[in-house]
């Protein structure tokens, strides 16, 4: 089989023909048709990932056949009992196991979940990791309410899009961030009521003059602008925090997280029920994921180089089978 092999930090990724995979024990075979990339992909390859081992296959949002279906596949294993927060044995698929990219894959048949009806595989592709993310984030995290107000930060990232996209199912009224004007018209046409340019120096008196106070804010980037979202943020507003892709918070006034009585959530990825209630809720809402662009499996090492550049609007997807 085919599959794209990644031997070491900042290393291409080689195109590469490897045995066929063979069933074992308790586990499946998936033919993967599509895979998407995450940006953890991209840190993996750099080396800004805890437990590196090497070669391996990345890809952690797989969707292919099995048993004459179309399935799509639960990247996280092992979150244990405690809804709360994953124990110490989780794993995401890719890393330490190898993942999507390649024409097939090894998991379990407790992973697998039908691919929504209304979805192509490829649109299928794109949901697993973000989607759950995402999810958990706004759904189980910040347990919003209808017709709250939610400012959701990187719009045109995979988990951003999803919050948002979620949000607007639920009746919320959406606002969200970017350093593009393009992405924030874009988010509007699906749906924002409003975007804001974080490269404006003020952009969070633009928020409290023309939004309002945030009841919730999801965000993925941290960084200097931490401190700003707790000024837009409503008193008694929920922050969650699924990332950091800008760095450490800076700038953040303590004095008001407790006076505005806030509550500050971290959260990463979901358990199996939460992955299960995405499911539930995108089939409901037949929310449709946004994909950017597709690359042949050929073209991995130029698809990771776009993902790294930061210029898209939804998910990269690998084609399997071109």
């Amino acid at each position: 089989m085919r599959a794209a092999l990644l031997s070491g930090i900042h290393q291409a990724l080689r195109i590469t023909d490897l045995d066929t995979l063979k069933q074992e024990g308790d586990s499946c075979l998936v033919d993967v048709h599509y895979c998407s990339l995450n940006h953890r992909d991209y840190w993996i390859s750099i080396g800004q990932y805890a437990g590196l081992k090497f070669p391996v296959i990345l890809g952690s949002d797989v969707c292919g056949s099995y048993d004459f279906k179309s399935v799509i596949i639960n990247p996280g294993t092992g979150w244990g009992p405690d809804h709360k927060a994953q124990s110490a044995l989780y794993k995401i698929l890719g890393l330490p196991e190898n993942g999507g990219l390649a024409e097939q894959v090894l998991t379990r048949p407790d992973r697998l979940h039908l691919k929504p009806a209304h979805l192509t595989d490829l649109e299928a592709a794109a949901l697993p990791l973000a989607g759950l993310t995402a999810f958990r984030a706004l759904v189980v995290k910040a347990k919003p309410q209808r017709n709250e107000s939610v400012l959701i930060t990187g719009i045109g990232g995979g988990v951003a899009l999803f919050a948002m996209q979620f949000a607007i199912a639920l009746g919320l009224k959406v606002y969200v961030t970017s350093s593009s004007d393009e992405k924030l018209n874009r988010a509007i046409s699906m749906g924002a009521s409003g975007g804001f340019n974080y490269k404006s120096a003020d952009w969070q008196k633009a928020v409290q003059s023309e939004a309002g106070l945030m009841d919730i804010i999801i965000d993925g980037a941290g960084g200097e602008d931490f401190g700003k979202l707790v000024k837009v943020a409503a008193p008694g507003g929920r922050i969650v925090s699924y990332g950091a892709t800008r760095g450490s918070w800076n700038g953040l006034q303590v004095q008001s997280v407790f006076w505005k009585q806030l509550s500050i959530f971290g959260s990463t990825m979901g358990s199996d029920e939460d992955f299960s209630n995405m499911i539930q809720m995108v089939n409901d809402y037949k929310i449709v994921p946004v994909v950017d662009r597709v690359f042949p499996l050929d073209q991995i090492n130029e698809a990771m180089q776009y993902m790294a550049a930061g210029s898209q609007f939804g998910k990269i997807v690998i084609d399997l089978r071109s």
